[in-house]
């Protein structure tokens, strides 16, 4: 789709500008993050050193902080603190994704659990969770603890309907986008409305950044899972086809099968059936996603969820923090990192 090639410029350029405008406290998320995973235990301090190498974008944390500074927030280090917790929150649920999928890289590096086990990795995670849990007590507001410990239950039962439902190739679209919106979409809209309840917004303000950053998930979650069967994109740091390989029924393949004709369903079932998919098998998948245009239907779903999240932040002046939060829901479309 052309879209991604001519975004692509001005998408890039609105994360780095949120980066670029909380840069000062980011760099206090990550000692922050650091300094709550020492451990006495010499796997635990291992493994977490390991996860802190890996990087990653820290998107969550960023528009928790990015969030905080369009309310004005200013009374002390509550949104560098809560920023971290949320960042704790995803990196702990990455750990336990990829002991069930039985991922094998991300980004761009053997996973936790190639390098040591399945059991290390799932009490590591538990571990970032705690640590996760102890910040939110220290800082001692019911409504960001009750948000908070409300999101990590629902990305876990997220995870239990996407394993109810895997390798199911005529997944109704409705079970794809509950199982997104717990998964990744939960997490987003708690990071945003985080940084309106730290700086006491009223509940419409409250609602329009969980609204916000529920849609931004969406649009995220939907790009990244369209990025896999992408092979005209190639710039993305994703081997195409991971999800594909892994088995997991993402919305190029529902949009997909509700296409396909009966001999084409029936190839489809049978390769999502096998416990190991060929390469031979990908690339079938990806000749019938080309002749029926299927990249073109999953970002015109995903633009959907764009237009939703722009438009919520229309409740806030205008602001240098309000314009790069309404530019990054095109990123998270386009992105190629």
């Amino acid at each position: 789709m052309g879209t991604v090639v001519q975004l692509k410029n001005q998408i890039n350029n609105s994360y780095f500008q949120l980066k670029d405008s909380v840069e000062d406290k980011l760099l206090l998320v990550e000692e922050k993050i650091k300094s709550k995973l020492t451990s006495e235990v010499e796997l635990v301090q291992k493994m977490t050193d390991y996860h802190l190498k890996t990087g990653g974008k820290k998107l969550r944390a960023l528009l928790t902080l990015g969030s905080a500074k369009m309310c004005k927030y200013s009374k002390g280090t509550r949104d560098i603190n809560l920023a971290a917790c949320v960042e704790l929150i995803h990196a702990a649920t990455l750990m336990h994704d990829d002991v069930i999928d039985n991922g094998s890289v991300r980004r761009g590096k053997k996973t936790l659990n190639k390098i040591w086990d399945n059991h290390s990795s799932v009490l590591v995670g538990d571990y970032l969770l705690s640590r996760c849990f102890e910040m939110m007590v220290e800082d001692g507001n019911l409504e960001v603890l009750k948000l908070l410990s409300s999101t990590s239950s629902k990305i876990a039962q997220g995870e239990v309907l996407q394993l109810q439902h895997q390798g199911e190739v005529d997944m109704l679209e409705e079970t794809y986008l509950k199982i997104i919106s717990a998964k990744t979409a939960e997490l987003f809209a708690a990071a945003t409305k985080v940084g309106a309840i730290l700086s006491n917004m009223k509940n419409k303000e409250k609602e329009a950044l969980e609204f916000y950053g529920r849609n931004l998930g969406l649009t995220f979650q939907i790009a990244d899972d369209t990025l896999d069967y992408n092979s005209e994109l190639k710039l993305f740091g994703k081997k195409i086809g991971q999800d594909f390989y892994e088995g997991k029924i993402t919305l190029p393949i529902i949009l997909l099968f509700q296409k396909a004709n009966d001999q084409e369903k029936e190839k489809l079932k049978n390769i999502f059936s096998k416990d190991k998919r060929s390469d031979d098998d990908l690339n079938y998948t990806l000749t019938l996603i080309k002749k029926n245009n299927i990249i073109k239907a999953c970002y015109l779903k995903a633009q959907h969820y764009i237009n939703l999240a722009s438009n919520s932040l229309s409740v806030f002046d205008d602001c240098e923090e309000k314009n790069i939060l309404e530019n990054l829901t095109s990123f998270s479309l386009s992105r190629n990192f």
